[in-house]
Protein backbone atom coordinates (compact mmCIF):
# COMPACT_ATOMS: atom_id res chain seq x y z
CA UNK A 1 0.00 0.00 0.00
CA UNK A 2 1.27 3.45 -0.95
CA UNK A 3 0.29 6.33 1.29
CA UNK A 4 0.27 9.99 0.30
CA UNK A 5 -0.85 13.16 2.03
CA UNK A 6 -2.29 16.33 0.58
CA UNK A 7 -2.60 17.71 -2.93
CA UNK A 8 -0.22 16.56 -5.64
CA UNK A 9 2.70 18.85 -6.44
CA UNK A 10 5.26 17.22 -8.77
CA UNK A 11 4.62 16.94 -12.52
CA UNK A 12 6.65 15.60 -15.43
CA UNK A 13 5.63 17.00 -18.82
CA UNK A 14 6.77 15.31 -22.05
CA UNK A 15 5.83 15.39 -25.74
CA UNK A 16 5.31 19.15 -25.80
CA UNK A 17 1.76 19.88 -24.60
CA UNK A 18 0.92 23.57 -24.87
CA UNK A 19 2.80 25.81 -22.41
CA UNK A 20 -0.52 27.02 -20.99
CA UNK A 21 -0.44 23.75 -19.05
CA UNK A 22 2.73 24.76 -17.21
CA UNK A 23 1.32 28.19 -16.39
CA UNK A 24 -1.82 26.70 -14.86
CA UNK A 25 0.08 24.07 -12.89
CA UNK A 26 2.56 26.61 -11.54
CA UNK A 27 -0.31 28.88 -10.47
CA UNK A 28 -1.70 25.91 -8.53
CA UNK A 29 1.55 25.35 -6.67
CA UNK A 30 3.08 22.57 -8.75
CA UNK A 31 6.73 21.95 -9.50
CA UNK A 32 6.80 21.37 -13.26
CA UNK A 33 9.58 19.38 -14.92
CA UNK A 34 9.13 19.86 -18.68
CA UNK A 35 11.51 17.87 -20.90
CA UNK A 36 12.12 18.87 -24.52
CA UNK A 37 13.59 15.53 -25.54
CA UNK A 38 10.98 12.83 -26.21
CA UNK A 39 12.09 9.84 -24.11
CA UNK A 40 12.04 6.14 -24.78
CA UNK A 41 10.80 3.66 -22.18
CA UNK A 42 14.06 3.48 -20.25
CA UNK A 43 14.54 7.24 -20.17
CA UNK A 44 10.99 7.85 -19.00
CA UNK A 45 11.40 5.33 -16.20
CA UNK A 46 14.65 6.95 -15.10
CA UNK A 47 13.16 10.46 -15.13
CA UNK A 48 10.14 9.42 -13.07
CA UNK A 49 12.29 7.53 -10.57
CA UNK A 50 14.75 10.38 -10.10
CA UNK A 51 12.17 13.16 -9.98
CA UNK A 52 9.63 11.30 -7.83
CA UNK A 53 6.95 12.78 -10.05
CA UNK A 54 3.36 12.21 -9.04
CA UNK A 55 1.65 12.99 -12.34
CA UNK A 56 2.91 12.39 -15.86
CA UNK A 57 1.51 14.64 -18.57
CA UNK A 58 2.03 13.26 -22.07
CA UNK A 59 0.54 12.98 -25.53
CA UNK A 60 0.29 9.83 -27.62
CA UNK A 61 3.76 8.54 -28.40
CA UNK A 62 5.76 7.80 -25.27
CA UNK A 63 4.83 4.35 -23.93
CA UNK A 64 3.87 3.91 -20.29
CA UNK A 65 4.66 0.26 -19.65
CA UNK A 66 4.70 -2.00 -16.62
CA UNK A 67 8.46 -1.50 -16.39
CA UNK A 68 7.99 2.28 -16.28
CA UNK A 69 5.40 1.97 -13.52
CA UNK A 70 7.57 -0.35 -11.45
CA UNK A 71 10.31 2.27 -11.57
CA UNK A 72 7.96 5.07 -10.48
CA UNK A 73 6.46 4.31 -7.04
CA UNK A 74 5.48 7.95 -6.54
CA UNK A 75 3.39 8.12 -9.70
CA UNK A 76 -0.30 8.61 -8.92
CA UNK A 77 -1.77 9.50 -12.31
CA UNK A 78 -1.06 9.66 -16.02
CA UNK A 79 -2.79 12.57 -17.72
CA UNK A 80 -2.98 12.16 -21.48
CA UNK A 81 -3.10 15.46 -23.35
CA UNK A 82 -5.00 13.78 -26.17
CA UNK A 83 -7.85 11.33 -26.74
CA UNK A 84 -6.00 8.11 -27.51
CA UNK A 85 -4.93 5.92 -24.59
CA UNK A 86 -3.27 3.02 -26.42
CA UNK A 87 0.22 4.27 -25.48
CA UNK A 88 -0.52 3.35 -21.86
CA UNK A 89 -0.64 -0.14 -20.35
CA UNK A 90 -3.90 0.43 -18.51
CA UNK A 91 -3.91 -2.93 -16.77
CA UNK A 92 -0.43 -2.29 -15.37
CA UNK A 93 -1.54 1.15 -14.21
CA UNK A 94 -4.52 -0.34 -12.41
CA UNK A 95 -2.30 -2.96 -10.78
CA UNK A 96 -0.11 -0.15 -9.40
CA UNK A 97 -3.03 2.04 -8.32
CA UNK A 98 -2.23 4.63 -10.99
CA UNK A 99 -5.26 6.25 -12.63
CA UNK A 100 -5.22 7.39 -16.24
CA UNK A 101 -7.06 10.40 -17.62
CA UNK A 102 -7.45 11.69 -21.16
CA UNK A 103 -9.18 14.58 -22.91
CA UNK A 104 -11.99 13.23 -25.08
CA UNK A 105 -13.39 16.56 -26.26
CA UNK A 106 -10.93 19.42 -26.74
CA UNK A 107 -9.28 18.39 -30.01
CA UNK A 108 -12.47 17.28 -31.72
CA UNK A 109 -12.99 20.33 -33.90
CA UNK A 110 -9.42 20.27 -35.21
CA UNK A 111 -9.70 16.62 -36.24
CA UNK A 112 -13.09 17.23 -37.86
CA UNK A 113 -11.77 20.12 -39.94
CA UNK A 114 -8.83 18.02 -41.12
CA UNK A 115 -11.21 15.23 -42.13
CA UNK A 116 -13.43 17.61 -44.10
CA UNK A 117 -10.37 19.21 -45.73
CA UNK A 118 -9.19 15.77 -46.85
CA UNK A 119 -12.62 14.89 -48.22
CA UNK A 120 -12.69 17.94 -50.46
CA UNK A 121 -9.01 17.80 -51.42
CA UNK A 122 -9.09 14.11 -52.32
CA UNK A 123 -12.36 14.45 -54.22
CA UNK A 124 -10.83 17.16 -56.40
CA UNK A 125 -7.35 15.55 -56.62
CA UNK A 126 -5.86 18.70 -55.15
CA UNK A 127 -2.74 17.12 -53.65
CA UNK A 128 -1.57 15.56 -56.91
CA UNK A 129 -2.63 18.60 -58.92
CA UNK A 130 -0.65 20.91 -56.65
CA UNK A 131 2.54 18.92 -57.18
CA UNK A 132 1.89 18.62 -60.95
CA UNK A 133 1.26 22.35 -61.37
CA UNK A 134 4.35 23.36 -59.38
CA UNK A 135 6.37 21.06 -61.61
CA UNK A 136 5.14 22.98 -64.71
CA UNK A 137 2.03 20.99 -65.62
CA UNK A 138 -1.41 22.43 -66.23
CA UNK A 139 -3.97 19.60 -65.99
CA UNK A 140 -7.45 21.10 -65.68
CA UNK A 141 -9.32 17.97 -66.80
CA UNK A 142 -12.36 16.73 -64.91
CA UNK A 143 -11.01 13.19 -64.82
CA UNK A 144 -11.63 11.63 -61.37
CA UNK A 145 -12.65 14.97 -59.87
CA UNK A 146 -15.88 14.88 -57.88
CA UNK A 147 -18.11 17.09 -55.77
CA UNK A 148 -18.87 15.80 -52.28
CA UNK A 149 -22.46 17.06 -52.45
CA UNK A 150 -24.85 14.16 -52.88
CA UNK A 151 -22.25 11.55 -51.92
CA UNK A 152 -22.59 9.09 -49.06
CA UNK A 153 -20.13 9.40 -46.18
CA UNK A 154 -19.67 6.28 -44.10
CA UNK A 155 -18.49 6.90 -40.55
CA UNK A 156 -16.84 4.06 -38.67
CA UNK A 157 -17.19 5.01 -35.01
CA UNK A 158 -19.86 7.52 -34.03
CA UNK A 159 -18.22 9.06 -30.99
CA UNK A 160 -17.64 12.74 -30.36
CA UNK A 161 -15.47 13.27 -33.45
CA UNK A 162 -17.54 10.96 -35.62
CA UNK A 163 -20.71 12.89 -34.80
CA UNK A 164 -19.08 16.27 -35.43
CA UNK A 165 -17.72 15.02 -38.75
CA UNK A 166 -21.17 13.79 -39.73
CA UNK A 167 -22.76 17.17 -39.00
CA UNK A 168 -20.06 19.05 -40.92
CA UNK A 169 -20.39 16.70 -43.89
CA UNK A 170 -24.16 17.14 -43.88
CA UNK A 171 -23.59 20.88 -44.30
CA UNK A 172 -21.75 20.00 -47.54
CA UNK A 173 -24.80 18.08 -48.73
CA UNK A 174 -23.52 14.58 -47.96
CA UNK A 175 -25.71 11.75 -46.72
CA UNK A 176 -24.52 9.93 -43.59
CA UNK A 177 -24.38 6.23 -42.84
CA UNK A 178 -22.51 4.80 -39.86
CA UNK A 179 -21.46 1.67 -38.02
CA UNK A 180 -20.85 1.51 -34.26
CA UNK A 181 -21.27 -1.41 -31.86
CA UNK A 182 -22.23 0.82 -28.92
CA UNK A 183 -25.95 1.00 -28.20
CA UNK A 184 -25.88 4.66 -27.12
CA UNK A 185 -24.02 5.69 -30.28
CA UNK A 186 -26.53 3.81 -32.43
CA UNK A 187 -29.44 5.51 -30.70
CA UNK A 188 -27.90 8.97 -31.10
CA UNK A 189 -27.10 8.36 -34.75
CA UNK A 190 -30.63 7.19 -35.47
CA UNK A 191 -32.10 10.20 -33.69
CA UNK A 192 -29.92 12.44 -35.85
CA UNK A 193 -31.48 10.88 -38.93
CA UNK A 194 -28.41 8.94 -40.02
CA UNK A 195 -28.62 5.38 -41.30
CA UNK A 196 -27.16 2.70 -39.09
CA UNK A 197 -25.50 -0.21 -40.90
CA UNK A 198 -25.01 -3.55 -39.14
CA UNK A 199 -21.50 -4.42 -40.31
CA UNK A 200 -18.30 -2.79 -41.53
CA UNK A 201 -18.77 -4.67 -44.76
CA UNK A 202 -22.16 -3.04 -45.29
CA UNK A 203 -20.68 0.37 -44.43
CA UNK A 204 -18.01 0.12 -47.11
CA UNK A 205 -20.45 -1.13 -49.73
CA UNK A 206 -22.94 1.70 -49.11
CA UNK A 207 -20.43 4.56 -48.93
CA UNK A 208 -18.68 6.74 -51.49
CA UNK A 209 -16.22 7.76 -48.78
CA UNK A 210 -15.35 6.11 -45.46
CA UNK A 211 -13.74 7.90 -42.52
CA UNK A 212 -12.60 6.13 -39.33
CA UNK A 213 -13.11 7.52 -35.83
CA UNK A 214 -12.76 4.53 -33.51
CA UNK A 215 -10.83 4.06 -30.28
CA UNK A 216 -8.04 1.59 -29.65
CA UNK A 217 -10.59 -0.83 -28.17
CA UNK A 218 -14.28 -1.38 -28.71
CA UNK A 219 -16.95 -1.14 -26.04
CA UNK A 220 -16.24 -4.71 -24.87
CA UNK A 221 -12.54 -4.06 -24.40
CA UNK A 222 -11.55 -5.95 -27.54
CA UNK A 223 -8.69 -4.41 -29.51
CA UNK A 224 -9.58 -2.76 -32.81
CA UNK A 225 -6.33 -3.95 -34.32
CA UNK A 226 -6.93 -5.28 -37.87
CA UNK A 227 -10.53 -4.10 -37.70
CA UNK A 228 -10.48 -3.27 -41.42
CA UNK A 229 -9.41 -5.95 -43.88
CA UNK A 230 -8.38 -6.12 -47.52
CA UNK A 231 -11.88 -7.42 -48.32
CA UNK A 232 -13.46 -4.29 -46.84
CA UNK A 233 -11.35 -2.00 -49.03
CA UNK A 234 -12.31 -4.07 -52.09
CA UNK A 235 -15.99 -3.35 -51.50
CA UNK A 236 -15.83 0.42 -51.13
CA UNK A 237 -18.84 1.99 -52.95
CA UNK A 238 -19.82 -1.39 -54.43
CA UNK A 239 -23.51 -0.56 -53.99
CA UNK A 240 -23.28 3.06 -55.13
CA UNK A 241 -24.64 3.90 -58.60
CA UNK A 242 -22.47 5.65 -61.18
CA UNK A 243 -18.92 6.97 -60.75
CA UNK A 244 -17.87 7.30 -57.12
CA UNK A 245 -14.96 9.14 -55.47
CA UNK A 246 -14.17 5.98 -53.45
CA UNK A 247 -12.18 7.75 -50.73
CA UNK A 248 -10.82 6.39 -47.45
CA UNK A 249 -9.67 8.47 -44.46
CA UNK A 250 -7.88 7.26 -41.34
CA UNK A 251 -7.40 9.87 -38.64
CA UNK A 252 -8.03 7.42 -35.80
CA UNK A 253 -5.55 4.59 -35.17
CA UNK A 254 -2.60 3.35 -37.21
CA UNK A 255 -3.19 -0.33 -36.52
CA UNK A 256 -6.76 -0.60 -37.82
CA UNK A 257 -5.49 -2.31 -41.00
CA UNK A 258 -2.27 -3.26 -42.73
CA UNK A 259 -0.85 -0.44 -44.89
CA UNK A 260 -0.14 -3.00 -47.59
CA UNK A 261 -3.88 -3.78 -47.81
CA UNK A 262 -4.72 -0.12 -48.46
CA UNK A 263 -1.91 0.16 -51.01
CA UNK A 264 -3.12 -2.96 -52.82
CA UNK A 265 -6.66 -1.55 -52.92
CA UNK A 266 -5.35 1.73 -54.34
CA UNK A 267 -3.35 -0.06 -57.02
CA UNK A 268 -6.40 -2.19 -57.90
CA UNK A 269 -8.55 0.94 -58.27
CA UNK A 270 -10.93 -0.21 -55.54
CA UNK A 271 -9.99 2.82 -53.46
CA UNK A 272 -9.23 5.83 -55.64
CA UNK A 273 -7.52 7.95 -53.00
CA UNK A 274 -6.86 7.99 -49.29
CA UNK A 275 -5.64 10.28 -46.52
CA UNK A 276 -3.75 8.89 -43.52
CA UNK A 277 -2.70 10.74 -40.35
CA UNK A 278 -1.78 7.77 -38.14
CA UNK A 279 0.54 4.80 -38.65
CA UNK A 280 1.39 1.43 -37.11
CA UNK A 281 4.87 2.71 -36.26
CA UNK A 282 5.53 6.37 -35.51
CA UNK A 283 8.77 8.04 -34.39
CA UNK A 284 9.03 9.40 -30.85
CA UNK A 285 10.13 12.81 -32.10
CA UNK A 286 10.11 14.50 -35.48
CA UNK A 287 11.62 11.63 -37.43
CA UNK A 288 13.16 10.48 -39.68
CA UNK A 289 10.86 7.53 -40.21
CA UNK A 290 9.77 5.04 -42.86
CA UNK A 291 6.49 6.28 -44.39
CA UNK A 292 4.73 3.13 -45.64
CA UNK A 293 2.89 5.16 -48.29
CA UNK A 294 5.88 7.17 -49.58
CA UNK A 295 5.78 5.61 -53.04
CA UNK A 296 2.03 6.13 -53.61
CA UNK A 297 0.98 9.73 -54.54
CA UNK A 298 -2.70 8.82 -54.25
CA UNK A 299 -2.33 8.45 -50.48
CA UNK A 300 -2.01 11.84 -48.77
CA UNK A 301 -0.03 11.53 -45.54
CA UNK A 302 0.24 13.86 -42.58
CA UNK A 303 2.34 13.38 -39.40
CA UNK A 304 -0.37 12.66 -36.80
CA UNK A 305 -1.43 16.30 -36.67
CA UNK A 306 -5.19 15.93 -36.30
CA UNK A 307 -5.08 17.84 -33.02
CA UNK A 308 -2.06 19.98 -33.83
CA UNK A 309 -3.57 23.45 -34.07
CA UNK A 310 -2.94 26.62 -32.12
CA UNK A 311 -6.61 26.45 -31.13
CA UNK A 312 -6.88 22.85 -29.91
CA UNK A 313 -3.68 22.58 -27.90
CA UNK A 314 -4.43 25.41 -25.42
CA UNK A 315 -7.96 24.00 -25.02
CA UNK A 316 -6.47 20.63 -24.17
CA UNK A 317 -4.02 22.22 -21.73
CA UNK A 318 -6.79 24.05 -19.90
CA UNK A 319 -9.03 21.00 -19.67
CA UNK A 320 -6.38 18.57 -18.43
CA UNK A 321 -5.07 21.14 -15.93
CA UNK A 322 -8.58 21.46 -14.52
CA UNK A 323 -9.02 17.67 -14.46
CA UNK A 324 -5.83 17.21 -12.48
CA UNK A 325 -6.51 20.17 -10.19
CA UNK A 326 -9.84 18.66 -9.14
CA UNK A 327 -8.21 15.27 -8.69
CA UNK A 328 -5.34 16.76 -6.69
CA UNK A 329 -7.37 18.89 -4.29
CA UNK A 330 -10.66 16.98 -4.08
CA UNK A 331 -9.97 13.46 -5.32
CA UNK A 332 -12.61 14.07 -8.00
CA UNK A 333 -12.32 12.19 -11.28
CA UNK A 334 -13.54 12.74 -14.82
CA UNK A 335 -12.28 11.56 -18.22
CA UNK A 336 -10.82 8.41 -16.68
CA UNK A 337 -10.00 5.96 -19.46
CA UNK A 338 -10.81 3.02 -17.19
CA UNK A 339 -14.45 3.96 -17.76
CA UNK A 340 -15.20 6.69 -20.33
CA UNK A 341 -17.71 9.33 -19.23
CA UNK A 342 -17.23 8.26 -15.61
CA UNK A 343 -17.57 11.05 -13.04
CA UNK A 344 -16.59 10.44 -9.42
CA UNK A 345 -16.81 13.03 -6.69
CA UNK A 346 -18.55 14.00 -3.49
CA UNK A 347 -21.02 16.88 -3.58
CA UNK A 348 -21.93 19.17 -0.69
CA UNK A 349 -18.89 18.17 1.34
CA UNK A 350 -18.23 20.53 4.30
CA UNK A 351 -15.15 22.67 3.93
CA UNK A 352 -13.65 21.18 7.07
CA UNK A 353 -13.98 17.58 5.87
CA UNK A 354 -10.92 15.41 5.27
CA UNK A 355 -10.96 13.56 1.96
CA UNK A 356 -9.70 10.01 1.69
CA UNK A 357 -9.09 8.60 -1.80
CA UNK A 358 -8.55 4.85 -1.87
CA UNK A 359 -7.69 2.64 -4.84
CA UNK A 360 -8.21 -1.02 -4.02
CA UNK A 361 -8.92 -4.39 -5.55
CA UNK A 362 -12.47 -5.60 -6.12
CA UNK A 363 -12.25 -8.71 -3.94
CA UNK A 364 -15.34 -9.03 -1.75
CA UNK A 365 -14.77 -7.59 1.70
CA UNK A 366 -12.43 -4.74 0.81
CA UNK A 367 -15.05 -2.03 1.23
CA UNK A 368 -16.29 -3.52 4.51
CA UNK A 369 -12.75 -3.52 5.89
CA UNK A 370 -12.33 0.15 4.94
CA UNK A 371 -15.58 1.19 6.59
CA UNK A 372 -14.94 -0.91 9.71
CA UNK A 373 -11.45 0.52 10.16
CA UNK A 374 -12.76 4.08 9.88
CA UNK A 375 -15.51 3.30 12.41
CA UNK A 376 -13.08 1.70 14.84
CA UNK A 377 -10.82 4.76 14.56
CA UNK A 378 -13.70 6.85 15.86
CA UNK A 379 -14.04 8.90 12.67
CA UNK A 380 -17.37 9.61 11.00
CA UNK A 381 -17.89 9.05 7.30
CA UNK A 382 -19.84 12.08 6.06
CA UNK A 383 -20.24 10.84 2.50
CA UNK A 384 -18.88 8.24 0.12
CA UNK A 385 -18.50 8.05 -3.65
CA UNK A 386 -17.59 4.64 -5.03
CA UNK A 387 -17.06 3.03 -8.39
CA UNK A 388 -16.10 -0.50 -9.41
CA UNK A 389 -13.86 -0.81 -12.46
CA UNK A 390 -14.21 -4.55 -12.85
CA UNK A 391 -12.52 -4.72 -16.25
CA UNK A 392 -9.31 -3.59 -14.57
CA UNK A 393 -9.77 -5.33 -11.23
CA UNK A 394 -9.89 -2.18 -9.12
CA UNK A 395 -12.37 0.04 -7.33
CA UNK A 396 -12.06 3.62 -6.15
CA UNK A 397 -13.57 5.05 -2.97
CA UNK A 398 -13.68 8.74 -2.22
CA UNK A 399 -14.70 9.35 1.38
CA UNK A 400 -15.32 12.57 3.29
CA UNK A 401 -14.43 12.17 6.98
CA UNK A 402 -15.03 14.48 9.92
CA UNK A 403 -11.36 14.36 10.90
CA UNK A 404 -7.98 13.23 9.52
CA UNK A 405 -6.71 9.74 10.22
CA UNK A 406 -3.26 9.13 11.64
CA UNK A 407 -0.81 7.14 9.59
CA UNK A 408 -1.27 4.24 12.00
CA UNK A 409 -5.04 4.34 11.49
CA UNK A 410 -4.57 4.37 7.74
CA UNK A 411 -2.19 1.43 7.98
CA UNK A 412 -4.95 -0.39 9.88
CA UNK A 413 -7.21 -0.02 6.83
CA UNK A 414 -4.59 -1.79 4.75
CA UNK A 415 -4.06 -4.54 7.32
CA UNK A 416 -7.77 -5.24 7.87
CA UNK A 417 -8.50 -5.31 4.15
CA UNK A 418 -5.66 -7.74 3.50
CA UNK A 419 -6.83 -9.96 6.36
CA UNK A 420 -10.54 -9.94 5.49
CA UNK A 421 -10.05 -10.53 1.77
CA UNK A 422 -7.05 -12.83 2.27
CA UNK A 423 -5.38 -10.76 -0.45
CA UNK A 424 -2.14 -9.03 0.54
CA UNK A 425 -1.84 -5.69 -1.22
CA UNK A 426 -5.59 -5.40 -1.85
CA UNK A 427 -5.25 -1.69 -0.93
CA UNK A 428 -3.09 -0.22 -3.66
CA UNK A 429 -2.99 3.44 -2.75
CA UNK A 430 -4.47 5.78 -0.13
CA UNK A 431 -4.25 9.55 -0.35
CA UNK A 432 -5.48 11.75 2.48
CA UNK A 433 -6.33 15.38 1.69
CA UNK A 434 -6.77 17.61 4.72
CA UNK A 435 -8.39 20.92 3.88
Amino acid sequence: MRLLHGPLTRALVVEHPDSVLDELLLADGWTVDRRQHVPDEAELAAWLAAGKHQVLFKRSRVPVTRAVLEAAPDLVAVQLCCIGDDSVDKRACADHGVVVFNDPVSNGRSVVELAIAHLVALSRRLYETYDHTRAGGFDKSQNERFEVQGRVLGILGLGNIGRQTARAAEAFGMRIVFHDNREVAREIGTEMGWQQLPTIDALFRASDCVTTHVSAEDVTGKSNRALITRAHFAQLAADRPGPSPRLFLNLARGFLYEPSDLLDAIKAGEVRRAAVDVYPEEPRGSGPWANPYASEPRVATTPHLGAATVDAQPRIARRVAHTIKSFSHLGSMRDCVFRPRMVLGNTDVPDHATLLSIVHGTTRGARKAIQDAIFDAGASNLSTAHIDLDDFGIAIDLLALDRPLSDAEIQTIDARASELTRTPGIIKRIRQITR
